[in-house]
């Protein structure tokens, strides 16, 4: 499971999915939380319809042909069905361990069994910051992490 806004897709999130298939392996299921507009609203810079967003992540996912199937779900929290549904593993990045760490804590609560965590490193710009939505709606760099202007 794995999930984000993906707007606009950039290379960090490319990293994130290609993980996330690669532990599924073939015949297995990668389940994609992706933020509903009301979720997305909250980022501090503009962000696609929910649509729009989708049709972008089915055309990378299909053109990159993984062997695991996919199933991409609305994530209107933080959580989304992480902290009930069964499943094996989470993909997080740095910036979002410690949702991962969260959702094991409730799972357990719940009397649900913790998840395998997988964290990848975000993948630097150009300038060896972290590549962004942020940064990439400011204009300083674009999807592959290099720098604008």
């Amino acid at each position: 499971m794995v999930g984000g806004t993906f707007d606009p897709l950039h290379a960090g999130h490319r990293k994130l999915l290609t993980r996330s298939f690669e532990l599924a392996g073939p015949g297995g299921c990668v389940v994609i939380g992706l933020t509903t507009d009301e979720f997305a609203g909250r980022k501090s810079h503009p962000v696609r319809p929910f649509a729009e967003r989708r049709r972008a992540l089915e055309g990378f996912l299909r053109a990159r042909k993984f062997p695991a199937e996919f199933r991409i779900e609305p994530l209107a929290d933080r959580y989304g069905p992480a902290v009930g549904e069964d499943f094996d593993a989470l993909v997080v990045s740095e910036e979002t361990l410690a949702v991962g760490v969260e959702i094991n804590l409730i799972r357990q609560e719940r009397g649900r069994r913790k998840v395998d965590l997988h964290q990848i490193s975000c993948v630097l710009a150009d300038d060896g910051r972290w590549i962004s939505s942020t940064r990439i709606y400011r204009g300083e760099i674009d999807p592959e992490g290099r720098l604008v202007g």
